[in-house]
């Protein structure tokens, strides 16, 4: 049967899912927007952050590009493309680098958003057999992917079509490793946190809705956007149906069943997307048209509504809180230093780690600047540390520290299905202290520099610069690691109270409903003011453990006493002015450019240079031939027909295939041709963007390139016509029939 007619019957079960959903989420925005606005009234009484933030940490820039390996599923041939990161962290893959500079559509877009980046064959073998119990290759048979290189890179997800890759040496492999992990981090944390009502809200309403199917702990699948969340949430609900219907009508070897397995997770995939993506942003645009409604009700009845809620939370508090205060004295207390120190020992080596990475960065710029040249040569390493944050390489040491967290016989009997959730939080933390001291750095160092006299004024400068920084990063670091310790330590204990507390707890607490005034029912909700009591029960506890840890100068924290109050009162004032651009303020010598390429646009910066190896890089053209052994894929899948070997495309050696250290790339494509920036930072492409075979004239601009341009067949492609998620890019190019066709 077709892929459409196997995923219908599981629409009607995702359109009851998301309805349930969007109730509970209207629910949540209602109590979201009072807290806001109390917040807003309030105000923070939180440490004053010492370091600047930066508003627009990567803009212009590319993170990496680079020639890689990839399987095409369709024909079963490894083919080499030119993969592209840009500052949004989505996944691009060209033709070719021809095709990337002529700005021609990509392959393909990824957002990697909820994948594990995989770099052996065999994990990525375990995982795919525990996708389908009972499907299992017998030994001897050939399995569902080889790799023709020792040096694979697997993008896994539970639900969503996988993409494999590979590349020649294993210091490629680190990097790519290392990018492909920024990617899926990044893409991961894509709920926007300057959002105050919408975010609360649906987190809010993804917990509520996952405790209301008895599912407590923390969950692996809270990765990437509100929409993509959303379709892990319903996913989750389908794929036991999904198993036990299409499970036993899949036919062939077991390698061959897993390959339809895999496509059929993925239409169905692709089909909740869609869904998820119409309802949720219907139910947002009706809460967004009540809001004016119930704001000015919020702040005309603020007082009365707090008088309600305190009134409601002392009735529940006189009932839950005797058995939660047991519950918390047998169960978790006896575990909470345990859990803190499991936790603080791998974060606080973390952020030590990028403590010293910042520290040696400066030192060797430093020094370098006094040896080789003065402000010239400063101002080309000032735009290198600029962006030392997003460089995944010189960051993987720091974030590589999280790896140690093992929370062992806790992690069973607090229900935590995995670590990854706070391992990721904590990386995230990582890189933008890093850029806060970075950011702070070349703040004060900009304003000094019209000051100096000579090279030694510079040194001395720098050195005074960089203490400073240290010393706010120090403070700073504190503050965010105790919060952290104490959101985490609420993580891990909250829905373990509320699993033990509900056989006795939660089916009396309808009768509290009537305390509530109905004009203030959007507001005050019984389930929320329960959970805040359990929260208090355990609060005490938790903040205890923290300060504790931080008296006794455990892992450089420091007391809550210590407060940095106006140490640099201009500071933050400074941060407010126009970005820094070294390159533009201090020019040295204009690199000429290609005829009408300045024209065009500007060129990208980008991030992470080549590979410097030891042993010398080996050329794709020697790659290729080296993959061709005996029993590996045809050799056609390698390399792109019709190319010659002095051709762009691939058989250029890969030291000149990809950007030298300090040499421009050409730019992001533009909106027509890449993955869409987001106006906030993050990456909200879609899962995928196929591939549209483009017809047999030569593209605009490409006339007389000749084999060069070679365009696949429609056999040589593996992308589907039909991806999911929120609108294209729009643009038009012509499909092998000759059509106009949109993507």
């Amino acid at each position: 049967p077709c892929l459409t007619c196997l995923c219908s019957p599981f629409a009607e079960k995702t359109g009851k899912v998301l309805g349930e959903f969007c109730r509970c989420y209207k629910e949540q925005y209602g109590v979201a927007l009072f807290n806001s606005v109390r917040y807003e009234i309030e105000g923070n009484g939180g440490p004053q952050a010492q370091l600047l933030h930066r508003k627009v940490p990567l803009e212009d820039h590319v993170i990496y590009s680079g020639n890689i390996f990839q399987y095409i599923e369709d024909n079963k041939k490894w083919r080499n493309r030119f993969c592209v990161v840009p500052h949004n962290y989505g996944l691009v893959l060209y033709e070719n680098k021809l095709a990337y500079e002529r700005e021609l559509p990509p392959r393909v877009l990824v957002n990697s958003a909820g994948y594990k980046v995989l770099t052996s064959v065999d994990q990525y073998l375990e995982l795919v057999n525990n996708s389908l119990p009972g499907v299992t290759p017998k030994s001897g048979h050939s399995p569902i992917l080889k790799c023709p290189t020792d040096f694979p890179l697997i993008l896994w997800h539970p639900y969503a079509r996988h993409y494999y890759f590979c590349v020649m040496t294993g210091k490629e492999q680190d990097k790519w490793r290392a990018v492909f992990q920024d990617c899926v981090r990044h893409c991961n944390n894509g709920i926007s946190e300057d959002s105050k009502v919408e975010a609360p809200a649906f987190t809010d309403a993804v917990r509520m809705y996952r405790q209301s199917k008895e599912q407590y702990g923390t969950w692996d699948m809270l990765c990437g956007n509100e929409t993509q969340v959303l379709s892990n949430l319903v996913m989750e609900e389908l794929l036991p149906e999904l198993r036990s219907t299409i499970g036993p009508r899949l036919k062939g070897k077991a390698p061959e069943r897993q390959r339809t397995w895999i496509q059929i997770s993925d239409a169905v995939y692709r089909m909740v997307y869609e869904q998820t993506h119409a309802q949720y942003d219907a139910a947002m645009a009706r809460c967004e048209q009540e809001r004016p409604q119930l704001e000015s009700t919020i702040r005309t009845d603020m007082d009365q509504i707090i008088t309600s809620k305190e009134h409601l939370a002392s009735k529940i508090r006189a009932f839950v809180l005797p058995k939660a205060e047991v519950c918390v004295r047998n169960h978790v207390q006896p575990y909470i230093s345990s859990i803190l120190e499991a936790l603080m020992t791998p974060t606080s080596q973390g952020f030590a780690e990028v403590r010293e990475v910042f520290f040696k960065e400066v030192t060797d710029m430093n020094m370098n600047v006094v040896n080789e040249g003065g402000l010239e040569k400063l101002v080309e390493y000032m735009e290198k540390l600029s962006r030392l944050a997003f460089h995944p390489v010189k960051m993987q040491s720091c974030y590589e520290k999280m790896d140690q967290l093992k929370l062992e016989g806790l992690q069973q009997r607090f229900d935590v299905s995995s670590t990854s959730v706070f391992k990721q939080r904590a990386q995230i933390h990582m890189r933008q202290q890093m850029d806060d001291a970075v950011h702070t750095f070349e703040t004060l160092l900009h304003q000094e520099l019209g000051k100096l006299q000579g090279k030694d004024d510079l040194c001395k400068s720098i050195q005074r610069i960089l203490e400073r920084v240290l010393k706010k990063f120090d403070y700073d670091s504190s503050t965010v690691r105790k919060k952290f310790f104490r959101e985490a330590l609420l993580q891990i204990t909250i829905p373990f109270l509320l699993k033990k507390l509900a056989p006795t707890c939660k089916g009396e607490l309808a009768k509290f409903q009537e305390l509530i005034f109905e004009d203030f029912a959007s507001f005050i909700l019984v389930e929320n003011t329960y959970e805040e009591v359990v929260l208090q029960s355990v609060m005490k506890d938790i903040m205890q453990a923290v300060k504790e840890a931080a008296v006794q100068r455990k892992h450089n924290l420091y007391r809550d006493s210590m407060v940095m109050h106006n140490s640099d009162p201009n500071l933050h004032l400074l941060g407010e002015g126009i970005p820094i651009d070294w390159g533009e303020e201090y020019p040295g010598q204009p690199e000429p450019e290609p005829a009408g390429q300045g024209d065009r646009r500007r060129r990208a910066k980008q991030v992470v240079s080549v590979i410097q190896d030891d042993e010398g890089a080996l050329p794709y053209e020697m790659g290729a031939e080296a993959l061709l052994q005996p029993g590996s894929p045809e050799p056609r899948g390698l390399q792109d027909p019709g190319v010659p070997p002095s051709s762009p495309d691939g058989a250029t050696p890969r030291s000149s295939v990809l950007a030298s250290p300090g040499v421009e790339v050409p730019p992001e494509p533009s909106l027509h041709h890449a993955a869409p920036a987001s106006p906030k930072g993050r990456a909200d492409v879609p899962a995928e963007v196929p591939h549209v075979t483009p017809a047999s004239s030569p593209a605009p601009g490409a006339e007389g390139a000749g084999t060069a341009c070679h365009q696949p067949s429609n056999q040589e492609t593996c992308e589907d016509m039909t991806p999911p998620g929120p609108p294209q890019p729009t643009g038009t190019t012509e499909s092998g029939e000759g059509v106009q066709t949109e993507f």
